[in-house]
C-alpha cells in the first residue's frame, strides 16, 4: 500500500495541517445533536408520506392564457430585480402591474346576490 508522505510545516511558526480528529467536544456534540435532528427529520417524512421533491410548476399540464401571463410576469420581475424568491409584498405588486384591482365589498354583495 503506498504510504501519503505527511507534510512538515514550513516555519516553526506555522500550525500543522488541520486533522479530522481536531474536534473538540463541543463541535463533536454538535454534530450528534445536527445528525440526531436529521435523522428525526428524514424519519417524518418517510412516516408522512408527504411528497417531497415535487415541483408543482414542472408538473405536465395545460396552463390557461392567465395562467402563463402571470408565470411569465414573475419570471421578468425575478430577471429585472435580481431576486430568486419575491416576497409576497413583491407578487402582488407583480399582480397590480398586471391589471389586478381587488374588487369592492359591493361589487362582491351584487355578484353573489
Amino acid at each position: 500500500m503506498d504510504q501519503v508522505p505527511s507534510r512538515q510545516p514550513a516555519s516553526p511558526d506555522a500550525a500543522p495541517p488541520f486533522s479530522a480528529t481536531d474536534h473538540t467536544t463541543s463541535e463533536m456534540l454538535l454534530n450528534k445533536r445536527a445528525h440526531a435532528q436529521a435523522v428525526r427529520a428524514a424519519t417524518a417524512r418517510a412516516v408522512s408520506g408527504r411528497r417531497r421533491f415535487v415541483d408543482p410548476t414542472t408538473c405536465e399540464r395545460e396552463y390557461n392564457e392567465a395562467e402563463l401571463e402571470f408565470m411569465q410576469a414573475i419570471q421578468d420581475y425575478k430577471k429585472s430585480s435580481g431576486r430568486m424568491f419575491p416576497t409576497w409584498s413583491e407578487v402582488l405588486e407583480v399582480f397590480t402591474k398586471l391589471g389586478y384591482e381587488k374588487p369592492s365589498s359591493t361589487m362582491l354583495v351584487s355578484q353573489t346576490g
